[in-house]
C-alpha cells in the first residue's frame, strides 16, 4: 500500500485530533479507483436536484457512508440541509468527524433492512433522497420494501436518485466486455499505487481512532458482498409501483446508472 492516512486522536471515542479531511479524501480516491467518472455522476445528480426541487433542498443522504454526497451538496448549495443515514460505524465516525460543528447535517445510525428505520429520521419528508454505490448489496425483496419506504418520505414533487450498478442480464457480451475493460483500468491504477477496498479497510483497521469502529463494522457486515443488481428497467418499474409518478435513467456509463424517480 502506498498511502498513509493517520488518525492522531488520543480519544478513540471522539476522534480528537484525527485528520478527518484526509480520511474523507482517501475514501473518495478509493471509490474513484472503481468509478473514475464518480464526480460526473454527482454533478448530474445535483443538476437534477436543482432543476426539480431548487437550490435549498432538504436532503436524505441514504446509506451515506462518509458523507460524500452531503459534502458535494453543501459545496454547491450552501443553504441546503442533510440527514445522513448509515449503519457502518467506521464510515459514520469519519462523517461525524468531518462535518463536526456543521449544523446543516444530522447523522442517524439505522439499518435500512429494519422496517422501523424511518422512525429515526428527524423530518417526516424530504425534497430529495439521494444514494450512490450503496444499495447494490440489497436483494430484490428488501430493496422493493425499501423503495416503498423511500416513497413515503419523499414529498410530492420531490425526487429520489440512485446511482449504482444496474446490470442488464439480456446483454451478456456487452457486460463481459465492459467488465474486462474496467478491470484492466483498475489493474493499471493499482500498479500505480491506488488503494482498493481491502487496502483501505486494512488502513482503517490499523488506525488508533478507526480500529474499534472498523472491527464493529465487520461484526455487522462481514466481508463485502453484492446483492442481485437488477436492471434499470426493474428499478424504474419497482419505483413506479412504490408510488413514484415517473422514473428513468438520467445518466449512464458502461457500468453504472443514475436513476431518477419523481414523486
Amino acid at each position: 500500500m502506498s498511502e498513509t492516512v493517520t488518525g492522531t486522536g488520543t480519544d478513540a471515542g471522539a476522534g480528537a485530533g484525527a485528520d478527518w479531511r484526509a480520511w474523507q479524501e482517501s475514501w473518495d480516491r478509493q471509490q474513484e479507483w472503481y468509478m473514475p467518472d464518480r464526480e460526473e455522476r454527482f454533478r448530474v445528480m445535483l443538476d437534477m436536484v436543482e432543476a426539480l426541487v431548487g437550490p435549498e433542498p432538504r436532503v436524505l443522504d441514504l446509506a451515506c457512508g462518509t458523507g460524500s454526497i452531503t459534502d458535494r451538496l453543501f459545496r454547491r448549495f450552501p443553504k441546503s440541509t442533510s440527514t445522513g443515514v448509515d449503519l457502518d460505524p467506521a464510515l459514520l465516525t469519519i462523517a461525524r468527524g468531518y462535518f463536526d460543528g456543521d449544523e446543516r447535517v444530522t447523522f442517524v445510525t439505522a439499518d435500512l433492512k429494519d422496517p422501523d428505520w424511518v422512525a429515526e429520521l428527524p423530518y417526516d419528508s424530504y425534497d430529495a433522497v439521494l444514494t450512490a454505490t450503496a444499495l447494490h448489496w440489497l436483494h430484490s425483496e428488501p430493496l422493493t420494501a425499501l423503495y416503498g419506504q423511500i416513497a413515503g418520505v419523499v414529498r410530492e414533487g420531490g425526487v429520489f436518485m440512485n446511482a449504482d450498478h444496474m446490470i442488464d442480464s439480456a446483454t451478456p457480451r456487452i457486460n463481459a466486455a465492459e467488465r474486462a475493460q474496467r478491470h484492466a483500468q483498475m489493474d493499471r491504477a493499482k500498479a500505480a499505487g491506488a488503494l482498493d477496498w481491502a487496502d483501505w479497510w486494512a488502513l482503517a483497521a490499523n488506525d488508533p481512532v478507526l480500529a474499534e469502529p472498523t472491527a464493529k463494522r465487520y461484526e455487522i457486515y462481514g466481508e463485502h458482498a453484492d446483492g442481485e443488481m437488477p436492471s434499470v428497467h426493474w428499478h424504474a418499474q419497482t419505483l413506479r409501483t412504490a408510488g413514484f409518478g415517473e422514473a428513468r435513467a438520467v445518466w449512464a456509463s458502461p457500468s453504472d446508472t443514475l436513476l431518477l424517480a419523481l414523486k
